[in-house]
């Protein structure tokens, strides 16, 4: 087995005597003192994530003409400077290799920021669609700190050169924090007012000390989860996949039809014909949760499978995604999920889950 990559901040996480796991090819902390008590610190006041094993590809040239622009399920050319897009790196299949954020830091330089999973097949696979331009993987060179929470802006506001109330949603600048040059972004994985931050490695223990001296708490990987689920956030890996289409992953939206793009052939026949599977989203009549790769049942068959679940702390019960088959579930039918304990009554909601 290869050894486990390491953040830059892995020594400041051993100080705070993190709990670490393999994940993605890294040794990352999936909670610090306590999951619930770092996922109230994020929908209370402020939570401090260490996502640095995301990956970042920068793209230099011409959007229109090199082929970048039919890479992704999104309009490149469009999107308008400092502003970023979520979408999608589709198969000849239509299926998913990779959700992803794509930046437009000027009208001809592009930031992809990628899951950790996921680096090496992104590269390769967007790389081998241009005809022209530069492509790089600086990965290894960027460290990226969220901030999530409502009091993350106060917080952040003490160290960054720009005014935090001029950022529109999936809005960033090239800013300076504390004097060095930070990428700050209005995203997140949480569904909070939040921040997301990129800086050479060399920069990431002076922004993770000063933030949690100034009031975040440090978040993990369990918290963080336990977030994205609650707004019903897809998971790659989960309810995305090499064998899952943005329409079966009922996350259409953020397909621009109006353009073109590797695998659109294959969606546009879906929309036509239909699709055999779709993600929705559960909830339970109690504390139990539905847990990933357990059977959906209805009329003691099985018609789908979960493909997240837990129990939301802000809500009081379990709530759950996945995979339903389109043809074997009804919709105006009972159904449940069946776990090692027996079956869970669960019906269908919708998201976000946590409405806020």
């Amino acid at each position: 087995m290869s050894e486990l990559l390491r953040t830059s901040l892995y020594d400041e996480h051993k100080k705070l005597n993190a709990r670490n796991v393999s994940f993605c090819g890294w040794e990352m902390p999936v909670q610090y003192e306590s999951i619930i008590k770092e996922h109230d610190a994020c929908r209370n006041n402020a939570a401090l994530f260490d996502i640095s094993h995301m990956g970042e590809f920068f793209f230099s040239g011409d959007i229109t003409t090199s082929g970048v622009n039919e890479s992704v399920t999104q309009d490149l050319v469009k999107l308008p400077v400092g502003k970023c897009k979520y979408g999608f790196l589709l198969n000849e299949n239509g299926g998913i290799i990779d959700d992803l954020i794509i930046y437009k830091l000027r009208e001809d330089r592009l930031m992809f920021v990628v899951n950790a999973a996921r680096r090496e097949i992104d590269f390769k696979t967007i790389k081998s669609r241009l005809k022209s331009g530069d492509f790089e993987d600086k990965s290894f060179e960027i460290s990226k700190i969220d901030i999530q929470g409502p009091n993350s802006k106060n917080i952040l506001q003490k160290f960054v050169s720009d005014d935090l109330d001029e950022f529109k949603y999936f809005g960033f600048k090239e800013s300076l924090f504390d004097g060095f040059d930070c990428l700050v972004s209005r995203t997140g994985y949480t569904g909070e007012l939040g921040f997301e931050l990129y800086m050479a490695n060399d920069k990431a223990k002076t922004v993770w000390e000063k933030l949690l001296d100034a009031g975040a708490l440090p978040a993990g990987l369990g918290a963080r989860d336990l977030l994205r689920l609650e707004m019903g956030y897809s998971l790659y890996g989960n309810e995305l996949n090499e064998q899952t289409t943005p329409l079966e992953a009922n996350l259409s939206m953020f397909v621009k039809f109006d353009t073109s793009f590797v695998g659109k052939d294959i969606l546009i026949k879906q929309k036509e014909e239909g699709i055999k599977k779709i993600v929705l989203p559960f909830r339970t009549n109690s504390r139990r949760a539905p847990k990933h790769g357990n059977d959906i049942i209805q009329n003691g068959k099985v018609v789908g499978e979960v493909t997240s679940g837990a129990y939301s702390p802000s809500l009081g019960y379990g709530i759950g995604l996945g995979f339903f088959d389109t043809k074997k579930f009804d919709k105006s039918q009972k159904f449940e999920v069946k776990d090692t304990r027996g079956s869970i009554e669960v019906k269908l909601d919708t998201l976000p889950f946590l409405k806020k």
